[in-house]
């Protein structure tokens, strides 16, 4: 069966009524910081009660997509032609395969989301050459890797563009740290991984992991989010709030309070230099 006509299978299997209106979902909400129109009710309700607890989560949100696109323009730059973009969330601005094809036409992209209803927008308003939307879960990244869609537009053995915008916070820090750990594994040598990790100091960070309905969300400490590109070399300017990411600008360092999203971009080194660092 051609990859065309799976895709065509998957849009309307994920198309169907599988999502409760009624329940806030991550997606959704994520989708009314940004300013979109993919929500419901419940998912404007919950943004808005959040909101109410922590105001500045709406622009942490837009600092987030804001850095996701420079850093897909840099790894674009740097001659990264494919990228897999995992818990890539509902389609608004700055999509990643938009942003990558704007430096090179021919980048192919590949959306993850274990949400019916993201894939099922993502298949209808993100299609175009080099790029499918897959219904696939970050708890299983064998199966990310094992997914036939996958197998064919992330080239085994050249170099890719790994996403995991905003999704780790959703995992404790041992589970985020074996599925980083896995994908990076797969990835070929010259790779990057680009992550984004929203955290908070004790009173907000944990307000708000205890106040979040969507989802359960873990309030990662620094260190641990630097765990996650534990195996790559840090980008400079290396692990900073996501707003401050500009490739090759330092930042000056600064007590945090409140919210925040930490944001890097780690290189997956060759066998040789691996070596050479030990």
């Amino acid at each position: 069966m051609a990859l065309n006509e799976r895709m065509s299978d998957r849009e309307n299997e994920v198309s169907k009524p599988r999502f409760n209106a009624t329940v806030p979902n991550i997606a959704r909400v994520y989708d009314y910081w940004l300013g979109g129109k993919d929500h419901f009710a419940a998912d404007r309700a919950e943004a808005e009660r959040l909101l109410g607890i922590y105001p500045r989560l709406a622009q942490l949100a837009r600092e987030n997509r804001l850095f996701l696109a420079r850093a897909v323009t840099w790894l674009a730059a740097q001659g990264i032609a494919q990228f897999l973009d995992i818990g890539s969330g509902l389609p608004t601005a700055h999509n990643t395969h938009q942003v990558a094809q704007a430096v090179n036409p021919a980048s192919r992209v590949v959306y993850a989301d274990n949400d019916p209803l993201v894939v099922a927008h993502a298949s209808a308003l993100l299609s175009g050459p080099g790029v499918e939307a897959i219904r696939a879960d970050l708890a299983d990244p064998a199966g990310i890797i094992a997914d036939p869609v996958v197998g064919q537009l992330i080239r085994p053995g050249e170099p890719a563009g790994l996403i995991l915008a905003m999704v780790l916070h959703f995992f404790d820090a041992e589970a985020a740290s074996k599925i980083t750990a896995a994908l990076a594994d797969w990835l070929a040598p010259g790779s990057y991984v680009v992550i984004s990790v929203g955290l908070g100091d004790e009173r907000t960070g944990l307000t708000l992991a205890r106040e979040y309905r969507a989802g359960t969300v873990h309030n990662h400490a620094p260190d641990q989010v630097a765990g996650f590109f534990d195996g790559l070399d840090l980008v400079p300017p290396g692990l900073v709030d996501a707003r401050d990411w500009n490739p090759g600008v330092s930042v000056p360092s600064a007590g945090h309070r409140g919210g925040r999203i930490l944001a890097g971009v780690g290189r997956k080194p060759h066998p040789a230099a691996a070596v050479d660092r030990m």
